[in-house]
């Protein structure tokens, strides 16, 4: 247990300096905070343990929490959706009274005999921790966004008036640095999320005009739902955006990793490239790693087809064009509207040739030029007219070879090479408009 109760200004606001060049230098949360831990511990604070929590939009998580601690270092952990938290640890924590009293902090030592005000305290006062401040720091004042945590010492003395001092500074930079990476992941999260990987790049590196873009060469797929009206009609409006959702889980998902990108969901259908160099080698490794994806959506379909069955649902029914050419990328739309889109005459005949699916009752369909590049065993289905393309384009089948399969588990989400706080996006909230336990339940203390 520590007995250091003085503090050094001077060091504190080499922290505080700190801070101020991580934000402008773009470090993301996990980076700053575990920095920021190790820093005021190293400036003489005696602090044993701070944990922050920040509430996020991200497809898994409700919340991201942080805990360090001066023995085991800093620890992230995101906090699932339904995890099935109990909310009487919500009810029964220091956060819950700062919220429902609308107080910034709650200070309490925990070094005393006899029943604690709080269940966290049990598990602290084990830890050798004297006193607890916890906090609520928002970033702005008519939201709930913002950043919720706790300090705690082992101090004998517990926190003295200058650490308390010092802390409740440096907790404002610390807002203003962890405000502006969340943010900042929040807007590359976001446009990767509605743009895709490349075109999100592309817009925060500045392509951001109408008419900016570039021509590249690529394999296609165009993916599509059969017979959407009618599951829409005899599903309603709800059951049939689930049904499109886990359509596009099963069916997409392959095309968005390996080399391929999602460029754009259009109704119950999808548009996906493998860019590859213009040379023989490189679009042969396009083509068959866009096979390979569409083997594994064939499999993954095909297991949400039999989970259907057993509900008493009817089968997905779609169809899946390939192709490969020049594809025009880059921005379009109107001087103050814009979207970033793929458009040619390769991206036409995609789609036409994913129309075919229905003429010849096939799955998968794709082009001769397609079929070379990528080799294997094919079944020609016969010769087609294209709209808009002068000569006929022979049309074939590809015969599907176990060893192209590879099982995949079917609701994996992989976020390959990327932690825990980088993946973290920021959900911002308007508390007048949500019920307060909800948004309770999703942080910890």
């Amino acid at each position: 247990m520590s007995t250091q109760t003085d503090v050094s200004t001077i060091l504190l606001d080499k922290v505080a300096d700190w801070l101020t060049r991580s934000s402008l230098a773009g470090e993301n949360l996990e980076t700053i905070i575990r920095g920021f831990c190790e820093r005021i511990a190293a400036a003489g604070l005696p602090i044993a343990r701070v944990h922050l929590t920040f509430s996020m939009l991200h497809p898994l998580y409700d919340a991201l929490g942080f805990t360090w601690q001066r023995a085991s270092g800093l620890v992230v952990e995101g906090y699932r959706h339904n995890a099935g938290e109990k909310p009487e640890r919500f009810l029964l924590s220091p956060y819950y009274y700062l919220l429902c009293n609308n107080l910034e902090h709650v200070r309490r030592r925990i070094d005393t005999d006899g029943p604690h005000e709080f269940p966290i305290f049990d598990e602290l006062k084990k830890q050798g921790v004297t006193d607890y401040l916890a906090f609520v720091q928002p970033f702005s004042g008519e939201s709930t966004q913002g950043m919720m945590g706790s300090w705690s010492t082992d101090s004998s003395a517990g926190f003295s008036e200058s650490m308390i001092g010092a802390l409740l500074k440096l907790q404002n930079h610390l807002a203003v640095a962890a405000k502006m990476a969340v943010l900042g992941k929040l807007a590359d999260n976001m446009l990767t999320t509605y743009l895709g990987g490349n075109a999100g790049k592309r817009v925060l590196n500045g392509q951001i005009r109408r008419g900016d873009g570039e021509t590249i060469r690529a394999a296609l797929v165009m993916g599509d739902m059969r017979q959407s009206t009618m599951l829409a009609e005899r599903e309603g409006r709800q059951a049939y955006i689930d049904t499109l959702n886990h359509f596009f889980d099963a069916i997409a998902a392959p095309f968005n990793r390996g080399g391929g990108e999602i460029l754009s969901f259009m109704g119950d259908g999808f548009l996906a490239v493998y860019p590859c160099g213009r040379h023989k080698d490189p679009s042969k490794v396009a083509c068959q790693a866009a096979l390979s994806a569409v083997f594994k959506a064939q499999a993954r379909v095909a297991e949400l087809n039999r989970d259907r069955r057993k509900d008493g649902l009817s089968d997905i029914r779609y169809g899946i064009g390939l192709h490969v050419g020049n594809v025009m990328f880059g921005n379009v739309g109107l001087k103050d509207r814009l979207t970033f889109s793929a458009f040619g005459s390769a991206v036409n005949e995609v789609q036409r040739l994913q129309g075919l699916t229905k003429k010849y009752a096939r799955e998968i369909v794709a082009s001769q030029a397609f079929a070379n590049y990528c080799g294997g065993d094919w079944t020609t289905l016969g010769e087609e007219k294209l709209r808009g393309v002068g000569q006929k384009v022979t049309v074939l089948l590809p015969k599907q070879s176990a060893t192209v399969v590879a099982d995949e588990a079917f609701d994996e989400v992989a976020y390959d090479g990327l932690s825990e706080a980088e993946q973290v996006m920021l959900l911002h909230r308007d508390a007048k408009t949500q019920d307060q336990r909800p948004l309770l339940e999703k942080f910890m203390q």
